[in-house]
């Protein structure tokens, strides 16, 4: 499978163009994979409202250079996501707005606009490993074809997130906190990912990795410069190779860990890479917060006392800095099992219950939750 990156150490808007439409030359050109005349949706990482510095999100100057080569082709575009929250005008106007979309789609001119149908569809899947039927946003039948478009982040249950990840947006927000909540084990939730880019199935990925995200990501991590803008035809193909330049090996990433035994990935050494190496770009000190799986506590026979102590101190937990809390409760809406509660404006939690999907850390504005590793777990170094 071919994979290209790029140099590029800026988004300077004719830098990121000339880097794109090289990577998608690389790959053969736009007519392996679209036709002109037909509709493509480019699926942002728009995970909240977040500014494009913060580097939460897919940068709009990416994006629009992406936009810009299509309309050139002769395809027309529709700029969607679904964050985790209700999926309606009201919230997707603010993040459109927050994260630079709403501004590259005035600056186009023509043939490229926002999503803004919120209704839902089911879907059967029959390719998938455990999501046979699934819940999708209605906008991926408004189009023809689908381009994932993600950044290369840090993600705190995940490890990593880049192209399969994103494509998680395509499941309604509100429907994400039910997946959360059945499938809290990290493996099957990875087959779930997955899964769910099998069903939205897109023909081209691209990964924003000008600016990355390290330590506390996907939201509240730091900015770090790596300068590479990342193309393929395979999500996985291009996910491998991604880890590999912020030092992660497939088995450290549930989603690339489950893709190889599906017999969806192969090996770094396998991938022909078109244009520079990953060994190139290799980010030796990025900073990685690996959150630890959850034991299954609560199916245990376990006292309660003995429960309580495990989930305290054997198991990495989301932490509420006090400090940096408002009491908003959007940690306490997006929980899937309600172990959450707001206390004199400060969120708190009940360990036990939490099953370490991070969700209330992912979604948080204030970057008010982190991921904590017990002292106990780091003597014993697990």
């Amino acid at each position: 499978m071919k994979c290209s990156l790029l140099r590029c150490d800026s988004y300077e808007y004719e830098k990121v163009y000339t880097a794109i439409a090289q990577t998608i030359q690389n790959l053969g050109g736009f007519e392996p994979y679209i036709q002109p005349g037909e509709r493509v949706l480019l699926k942002a990482n728009l995970l909240m409202k977040k500014k494009p510095e913060e580097a939460a999100t897919t940068h709009p100057i990416v994006v629009k250079a992406l936009a810009a080569l299509l309309l050139e082709y002769g395809a027309t575009v529709i700029i969607g996501d679904s964050p985790g929250g209700p999926f309606n005008p009201a919230l997707m106007n603010g993040v459109y707005k927050a994260t630079g979309m709403s501004k590259i789609v005035e600056e186009l001119q023509g043939g490229v606009a926002l999503n803004s149908n919120f209704k839902s569809f089911k879907k059967d899947n029959p390719e998938a490993l455990i999501m046979k039927h699934l819940t999708l946003t209605d906008m991926l039948n408004d189009v023809d074809k689908v381009i994932s478009v993600a950044k290369l982040k840090t993600h705190a249950m995940m490890t990593y997130t880049g192209a399969v990840k994103n494509m998680f947006g395509v499941v309604p927000g509100i429907v994400k906190v039910e997946y959360h909540m059945n499938i809290s084990d990290y493996e099957n939730f990875a087959d779930m990912l997955i899964d769910v880019c099998i069903a939205a199935n897109p023909v081209l990925s691209f990964i924003d990795g000008i600016v990355g995200m390290e330590g506390n990501g996907p939201s509240a991590g730091v900015p770090v410069n790596i300068g590479v803008i990342m193309g393929s035809a395979s999500p996985h193909t291009l996910d491998l190779a991604a880890a590999h330049i912020i030092g992660l090996e497939a088995r450290e990433v549930p989603t690339l860990k489950r893709a190889q035994e599906r017999g969806l990935l192969g090996r770094l050494a396998e991938i022909d890479f078109v244009a520079e190496k990953p060994q190139n770009f290799v980010m030796p000190s990025f900073d990685i917060v690996r959150g630890k799986k959850p034991m299954n506590i609560q199916n245990s026979n376990l006292p309660n006392f003995a429960k309580a102590f495990l989930a305290r101190h054997m198991q990495s937990r989301p932490v509420v800095n006090a400090g940096d809390c408002t009491g908003c409760a959007i940690c306490k809406e997006a929980c899937p099992v309600k172990v959450v509660h707001i206390v004199d404006k400060k969120a708190g939690m009940n360990y036990t219950d939490c099953i370490r999907c991070y969700c209330c850390q992912e979604l948080c504005p204030q970057k008010a939750i982190r991921v904590h590793k017990p002292r106990l777990v780091k003597m014993l170094r697990l």
